[in-house]
């Protein structure tokens, strides 16, 4: 999974928690979107939103600094970076979130559509391997 980070010019303190479609598309899932989510360790974010201050979204708490197709969160519905990084994959410059906390997010947001999709293919996915099928 290739990621252009060099187009923000930042190198981070943290490694970003890659959520979402990315992640959705880690585990074979199905195809991501154009923009890649991630939440990321306040220490980053601090530093971010201030570099970026005319790209950032508020969603009932949640900050998001949305650049170049990154959307990096400080927190999901108040779950944070070392909260939701628990069991993620770790790669040389990320971590994938968990098949549990991905779970876990898509559930809080089941009454959408797509989001309840995803939650049945994860749930598909968790009983394969737990099962070997």
């Amino acid at each position: 999974m290739e990621i252009n980070w060099q187009v923000l010019g930042y190198s981070f303190i943290h490694k970003p928690l890659i959520i979402g479609g990315k992640a959705m598309e880690y585990y074979g899932l199905r195809k991501a979107g154009l923009d890649i989510d991630l939440v990321i360790h306040n220490d980053d974010h601090k530093i971010l939103k201030e570099k970026y201050p005319n790209n950032i979204k508020n969603l009932y708490g949640d900050i998001g600094i949305c650049e170049y197709g990154l959307e990096m969160w400080n927190q999901i519905c108040t779950f944070d970076y070392s909260y939701l990084k628990e069991n993620a994959i770790e790669k040389e410059k990320y971590l994938v979130i968990s098949l549990e906390k991905i779970l876990f997010l898509k559930a809080l947001a089941m009454e959408i559509p797509k989001c309840h999709k995803d939650l049945e293919m994860i749930v598909e996915l968790i009983l394969k391997k737990v099962y070997k099928t």
